[in-house]
């Protein structure tokens, strides 16, 4: 699982005192997204002002970040940081579950606001488009994909998958999956388990992929195989959706270069979907993560029509792969 329109952002202890946040990107004012590197600080060089370190670092002062949770896990280093509402910065007000060693931001979640001006929200777009049927999230992570499709479509039904219970029972605890779990009894199930074993009896409907483990993309997902195996757990008129990272992304293992491992995935889909292959670049910018999408490219104008008013922009985004 992971989280990647924010693409994992990674929190990790530098020398002295600062954490530094660099995960995927963030959206502010749309449809024009702001790719931002964040830091933490106590305060500013002297030779700098508060002012001059903000512009630079995009920061965020310490102490409108709060630690809430942290712990090892038998397979993360897991992180829950609540963001002060005072704090001038888009993730003001949340709470953002940290993953593997540099932290990768696995969920996030606001107080008052579904919405994130995230990736996840680009998820939230795929219902209207696939047949009627149970939606799979391979790397449930804490929830946030699985509130807003619940949320937005009243008919949609989830089966979300994770592999570290641990996740599972920080995200009932700090995210609020259990008051979510006892709301929608019928329409979401969530298990413990490897998400790439993850099946349905008739097929998924739809499929979103979110796979990282130890700051990279899943190696299996650089394997054709896999997607063969995925495409084959689709219903007809079936799609999948996955967060692919980019160069944005820090893995533990230095040899896991971002760029090249989104490369390798898009590569290996592509050799199962052919020229149904699309990708959404949120930020427009090549260093910044993307989106896959499966199946031909829908009619836009219907696609646009049946989605709440805040997704509507991401329709016009996606490129075709061998154009990309």
């Amino acid at each position: 699982m992971s989280i990647g329109l924010i693409t994992p952002h990674q929190i990790r202890t530098v020398v002295s005192h600062p954490i530094q946040i660099s995960r995927h990107s963030l959206f502010r004012n749309p449809p024009k997204p702001l790719h931002l590197r964040l830091r933490l600080h106590t305060s500013p060089p002297k030779s700098q002002s508060a002012h001059q370190t903000r512009t630079q670092d995009d920061g965020i002062p310490v102490q409108d970040v709060k630690m809430i949770a942290k712990f090892k896990s038998r397979y993360n280093y897991i992180r829950v940081i609540e963001v002060s509402r005072k704090a001038d910065h888009p993730f003001a007000g949340s709470r953002l579950l940290l993953l593997d060693g540099p932290g990768n931001i696995h969920s996030i979640s606001f107080l008052f606001k579904s919405l994130t001006k995230t990736y996840f929200d680009v998820f939230a777009t795929l219902p209207p488009i696939v047949t009627p049927g149970p939606i799979g999230i391979l790397g449930f992570g804490a929830g946030t994909a699985a509130r807003l499709i619940l949320e937005f479509y009243p008919e949609a039904k989830v089966h979300g998958w994770e592999l570290d219970p641990s996740v599972i029972k920080v995200a009932r605890e700090f995210f609020g999956l259990e008051k979510l779990e006892k709301k929608y009894t019928d329409r979401l199930f969530v298990y413990i388990g490897d998400a790439l074993q993850a099946t349905v009896r008739d097929g998924f409907s739809a499929i979103l992929v979110d796979l990282f483990s130890q700051g990279s993309l899943l190696p299996e997902l650089e394997d054709p195989n896999t997607w063969e195996k995925l495409k084959k757990c689709l219903r007809k008129g079936g799609r999948i959706m996955v967060n692919v990272g980019g160069s944005c992304v820090e893995a533990e293992d230095s040899r896991r270069d971002g760029k090249v491992v989104m490369e390798q995935t898009l590569k290996a889909m592509q050799k199962v979907f052919g020229e149904k292959l699309f990708v959404l670049n949120p930020g427009n910018r090549k260093d910044d993560s993307s989106i896959a999408l499966t199946g031909e490219l829908p009619d836009l104008e219907a696609w646009k029509k049946a989605l709440p008013r805040p997704l509507k922009y991401y329709v016009h985004m996606w490129t075709p792969f061998s154009d990309y």
